[in-house]
């Protein structure tokens, strides 16, 4: 019996371990949130933003970490194969879990099977900006100039397989012209290379509407489905060429078997943060930022969706990643 006896009391103290983690209170130390580019970008903004309203919210440590490289795909594997207790998490743009898929051969993981997806954050789109130097005013005379120009104009993207690019690649199509592109780690370095005049025209979100503001860069088209609030008087792409539209969103995610309670309060804490007018406030500081509050099954549905789509569009246009 002793035998007997002994065996039930260690299956008794797992029991006890395992209710006692499952009841161990949320964050128990620094919760590390990734981000797939350099500081300054929309992902790294939004980041510091979530990080800093939880820290004043709740007193959680959240410690941001840029991991830049292969598009995301690095930072996108680590957190993947992290352990799933929710310390370690991820704010990455659609395009890191839509598009990479099918630009790059391997990339590790399958986002949509290993990572869960937590929250979405903000949504956004690009506009299309030039150096100051590039002899025009108006979407029209860029399609005009860049199709006369030889060699043609160099144009930046925040990567190989970067939704900039997919967007410039996709115009492109559409419009009939020729552009060379010019890759760069994240969207920050790639506007300040059409600033310095070294590429001269780009797609970029929220971090260049400092510069937009000052003159450093001159905004000809946005590229969403509808016109942004912060540029009323801007065309879309669309105007000119219907059915060009990208809108983005931003999202965290987290290690595909992080327990249901922690992706609750995950979730939770961030919906209520992007309630906060203050928050949408400092959000929409950096340029058209604004909070993304879906459920989780809108939210899953819209990547999906975006996953199915951006497929199509990388098949048609035959983008590959270097």
């Amino acid at each position: 019996m002793l035998p007997r006896a002994m065996g039930l009391a260690v299956l008794l103290a797992a029991a006890l371990v395992s209710a006692a983690e499952a009841q161990a209170p949320f964050p128990s130390r620094p919760i590390r949130m990734l981000v797939t580019i350099p500081p300054g970008g929309a992902p790294d903004i939004s980041a510091r933003l979530l990080a800093h309203y939880l820290q004043e919210a709740h007193g959680w440590s959240v410690v941001i970490e840029n991991r830049p490289g292969a598009n995301g795909n690095i930072a996108m594997v680590e957190v993947a194969k992290a352990p799933a207790d929710g310390h370690t998490l991820i704010l990455a743009a659609d395009s890191a879990i839509t598009i990479n898929p099918h630009v790059y051969g391997k990339i590790g993981i399958d986002t949509l099977k290993d990572l869960i997806p937590i929250a979405s954050v903000a949504t956004n789109q690009f506009t299309l900006s030039v150096n100051p130097q590039v002899p025009v005013n108006t979407f029209q005379e860029f399609i005009a100039y860049a199709r006369d120009t030889k060699p043609p104009l160099p144009y930046a993207s925040g990567g190989n397989g970067s939704q900039h690019q997919l967007s410039m690649e996709m115009l492109k199509q559409r419009a009939g012209i020729d552009l060379l592109h010019v890759p760069f780690r994240g969207a920050a370095p790639a506007t300040q290379s059409t600033v310095a005049g070294e590429t001269k025209v780009l797609f970029s979100g929220s971090a260049s509407a400092p510069l937009i503001a000052s003159g450093q860069l001159r905004v000809l088209a946005a590229s969403g489905k509808q016109r942004s609030k912060r540029y009323p008087d801007l065309p879309t792409v669309g105007e000119f060429y219907p059915g060009f539209a990208v809108d983005i969103w931003l999202g965290v995610f987290a290690p595909a078997s992080t327990p249901e309670p922690i992706v609750s309060t995950l979730r939770g804490e961030i919906h209520k943060l992007l309630a906060r007018s203050d928050f949408a406030e400092r959000l929409n500081v950096s340029g058209s930022l604004e909070p993304l509050i879906l459920s989780p099954a809108e939210f899953s549905a819209l990547i999906r969706e975006d996953h199915d789509k951006y497929g199509r569009i990388v098949r048609d246009l035959a983008i590959k990643a270097d």
